[in-house]
């Protein structure tokens, strides 16, 4: 790994800016009832939060039909209302606090649907802690986690470079689920998982550096982006 200072940090959303596990598994209830397909166990519920829905719609063996229609139910119910079943999580305003104070820019890079990413973080005072917010795009062809990160990195002015081609450098990604670390792992940027999230203590193992506590992170991230102010 570099140790080139970071001067850019990319945050997941779900579950590491914000807890919006009561909306999206609302949702998520709504669109299978939607189609008549009966509720999952607990164990898959427990992997729902994110990975990108419709993902989640195929993996349960819903032909292409359905699957278009759970999407469709779901983004309407979370469009609704899904998206303001949601909190901050304690700590991440003195996380992003003390990056500004350092002079680090920031963006977001979320499997959710841009729209509703930039609605919840404006929602709660968040959006102009970041140069871009960038999300699934509304038809679908961009939604996986790597290709979140490259909008985010084109955004801000950072081209995004595979490992096979050297990977981007001093760039750190923030999130929660292992999804994140292999998205961006595409691009040879390295991650810090937290543990308030939806991940499990498995899904840590692949991450570069895992954290416990806002404060925790907030230590962490000066240490990775010193000097590079």
């Amino acid at each position: 790994m570099s140790t080139t200072a970071v001067d850019l940090v990319l945050f997941d959303l779900d579950g590491t800016l914000t807890d919006s596990a009561p909306g999206i598994l609302a949702g998520f209830d709504h669109a299978l009832a939607t189609v008549g397909s009966p509720p999952p166990g607990d164990d898959v519920r427990a992997h729902v939060i994110g990975p990108p829905m419709i993902d989640t719609f195929r993996s349960l063996g819903l032909d292409e039909d359905r699957v278009e229609r759970a999407r469709a139910a779901y983004t309407e119910y979370y469009d609704s209302r899904g998206w303001s079943e949601n909190r901050v999580y304690e700590g991440i305003v003195d996380v992003l606090d003390a990056l500004v104070a350092a002079g680090v820019p920031m963006a977001v890079a979320t499997s959710k649907n841009e729209r509703f990413a930039r609605r919840i973080l404006e929602h709660f005072g968040l959006a102009d802690y970041f140069r871009f917010i960038a999300g699934a795009s509304d038809d679908g062809s961009r939604r996986s986690k790597a290709d979140v990160v490259a909008r985010a990195l084109e955004q801000v002015g950072r081209p995004a470079r595979s490992t096979a081609e050297g990977g981007t450098a001093s760039v750190v990604m923030v999130g929660d689920r292992d999804h994140d670390v292999f998205g961006a792992g595409h691009w040879g940027i390295p991650v810090v998982l937290v543990r308030w999230g939806y991940g499990f203590e498995s899904e840590h193992d692949a991450a570069s550096w895992s954290v416990g506590s806002a404060a925790e992170l907030t230590t962490l991230l000066s240490s990775l982006t010193t000097d590079a102010a």
